[in-house]
């Protein structure tokens, strides 16, 4: 970072990682703004989404730290940008992740935007990941967070070079120990605060439940891989491939189950049909239905503004996936495919592919299908 002050406006969430990331940009001399992000608001006073909590931490930590803090209210913009698409996904039988579409469309679109308003310099969050300008290109690269067990570059992947141009992850060259160690030491009120997890608009209540808001049950048949029905579905928004739990038909048994399965084995979704209606369950984690070696992806987004070389690179099909060794090809306009050196399991359409060369994040795509035996 340069020795020159800039003015940095930090997204406050609440948590400890944005409140030490504000305290270390004004510990290095710049100058310091706090902005509260309101994204949702539909049911903000059930308890379930802790909005109203967060800001009272924010504004406190901000009052520690000696900073100003906004409160800005983005509702309308997730709404549209990232709720909107969020249903869209599951009503046509995919699984989205709306926490990367989030961080694309509202942390580092709306709010940047608002911060450059603000006169802002660039903009700072309390991710786990890291920008590098490479002196070679030019270009500036997304890296991994230091701390390999709260690395959240897989969430950050289809940000542009306008916008990692402009954006400070200070957290991202610490451990998550180092971290709270920080916050207790200087004081904040928030220091021992749990992280969150989740969405907000989701926050600790029942995911169906919710979901049945606003998506209209269809059930259905639900079959095995011999194509006997042995139960009924809700609708097959509400399942997610490589679901366990939630299934109804856990006490149900399968004579001759398939590798990894036996009589006992849990049953697992492995395929959505959607055009059927069908929901179609194997047992054993280890089903060969589970099991993929290829992938397609659209809607890509690359770090660089191009698609990286078609070589030997790695990729993660979900967060806290250990990264797979494959060969991206077959890369036209926004579609790619990946072939993996290793079975996947249960790759699932509406999840993210993201990819990496080393501990540098390449960007990536929206799984379409995955073929599976």
């Amino acid at each position: 970072m340069s020795a020159k002050s800039q003015r940095v406006v930090v997204g406050l969430s609440g948590g400890v990682d944005s409140a030490v990331t504000a305290w270390l940009l004004k510990q290095q001399g710049h100058e310091v703004l706090g902005i509260f992000m309101k994204n949702w608001e539909d049911d903000d006073d059930t308890g379930y989404c802790s909005s109203n909590e967060d800001f009272v931490d924010a504004a406190a930590v901000a009052d520690v730290i000696g900073i100003e803090i906004e409160h800005v209210n983005f509702a309308a913009d997730y709404r549209d940008r990232v709720f909107a698409d969020f249903l869209r996904e599951y009503s046509a039988g995919r699984t989205p992740n709306p926490d990367i579409l989030c961080n694309a469309e509202i942390k580092f679109k709306a709010f940047l935007d608002h911060a450059m308003r603000l006169g802002a310099d660039k903009i700072a969050t309390g991710h786990y990941a890291r920008v590098r300008q490479n002196p070679a290109s030019g270009l500036h690269e997304l890296l991994k967070g230091l701390d390999p067990s709260k690395d959240q570059s897989y969430f950050l992947h289809r940000l542009t070079q306008a916008q990692l141009s402009k954006t400070l992850f200070p957290v991202g060259e610490l451990l998550k120990t180092e971290v709270r160690r920080i916050a207790l030491e200087i004081g904040l009120p928030n220091a021992k605060k749990k992280d969150s997890t989740g969405i907000c608009f989701i926050g600790e209540r029942p995911f169906r439940d919710f979901l049945n808001r606003y998506i209209a049950k269809e059930p259905g048949a639900i079959k095995n891989d011999k194509g006997q029905t042995i139960g009924q579905h809700v609708g097959l928004s509400f399942y997610t491939l490589g679901q366990r739990q939630g299934l109804g038909i856990g006490g149900l048994k399968a004579k001759g189950a398939q590798r990894g399965g036996g009589d006992h084995a849990p049953w697992f979704v492995a395929r959505k049909d959607v055009q059927n209606n069908t929901l179609w369950v194997v047992q054993g984690h280890d089903h060969p239905w589970l099991q993929s070696m290829t992938l397609q992806a659209g809607q890509a987004s690359w770090v660089a503004g191009h698609a990286p070389q078609q070589q030997a690179l790695a990729a993660k099909t979900r967060y806290r996936q250990a990264d797979a060794p494959c060969e991206l090809s077959d890369v036209s306009g926004e579609q790619f495919a990946l072939t993996f050196s290793q079975a996947q399991w249960a790759v699932t359409p509406g999840q993210s592919a993201v990819l990496y060369d080393g501990e540098v994040c390449l960007g990536g795509g929206i799984i379409d299908h995955a073929k599976v035996p």
